[in-house]
């Protein structure tokens, strides 16, 4: 089995490469052995372009499975700082066009039809059907993707109140239009380091986030070697 891993910063991941005891010097995709399952990991800078490119190089048809990592901002603040949710949904949601004091999609400039491949009904949708226990134990939340974070009271109100988002990143739509067009099964896993408000870096608790994604992290992998082994 062939699994590539996806973070954008290595920073993210350090737990899970001292786990096994891995050095990554430069930003490329590394590769180990773990039993059976064969493991590329691919950091791929911050942000929707960074993604797309590194993706657009190292993402083709040969990997069984693609895993996104990292941390994210919750709009819901029930789910608690550190916690690690499954996205089962994304959008680009700042994609489009300033009318006023209104943010147009694609899909409202009629750019899109909102069910034009890879999208269903405008979001980018993962019908990944077999999920791992590791995964399957997680809350399953809708994201988007922006270029810029929200940190204002009345941009996050408009934001909500158009997407109806749980979390945002800066990479996750990126990352799920790719594995949906080249049609390779994929998961997106993120731990919670902060509430998308005005910005407040004191109220951020990125250590507890990065620790719990790391501690998932591992134990999906482990998993997935195991069910080959």
């Amino acid at each position: 089995m062939k699994f590539l891993l996806v973070v954008a910063t290595k920073n993210e991941i350090q737990p899970f490469l001292d786990k096994f005891d891995l050095v990554i010097d430069t930003e490329i995709t590394y590769q180990f052995q773990l039993v059976d399952l064969a493991i590329d990991i691919l950091i791929t800078g911050v942000g929707i372009t960074a993604t797309s490119f590194a993706l657009g190089q190292n993402l083709n048809a040969n990997y069984d499975l693609v895993l996104n990592v990292g941390i994210a901002g919750s709009f819901d603040r029930k789910i608690e700082l550190g916690e690690v949710i499954n996205v089962v949904e994304d959008q680009f949601a700042d994609l489009g066009a300033e009318d006023d004091e209104t943010c147009l999609s694609l899909f409202d400039l009629g750019l899109i039809e909102e069910n034009y491949y890879p999208y269903e009904k405008e979001k980018l949708v993962n019908n990944t059907l077999h999920k791992p226990e590791s995964i399957q134990s997680l809350k399953n939340v809708s994201g988007i993707t922006v270029n810029k974070v929200h940190g204002n009271k009345n941009s996050i109100e408009k934001i909500i109140g158009k997407y109806r988002p749980t979390i945002e990143t800066m990479e996750g739509a990126a990352f799920f239009y790719a594995c949906k067009m080249v049609g390779i099964p994929f998961f997106q896993i993120r731990a919670i380091s902060n509430y998308v408000e005005k910005r407040d870096r004191d109220a951020w608790d990125i250590p507890l986030a990065v620790k719990n994604l790391n501690k998932k992290l591992i134990e999906v992998v482990n998993e997935l070697a195991n069910d080959i082994a």
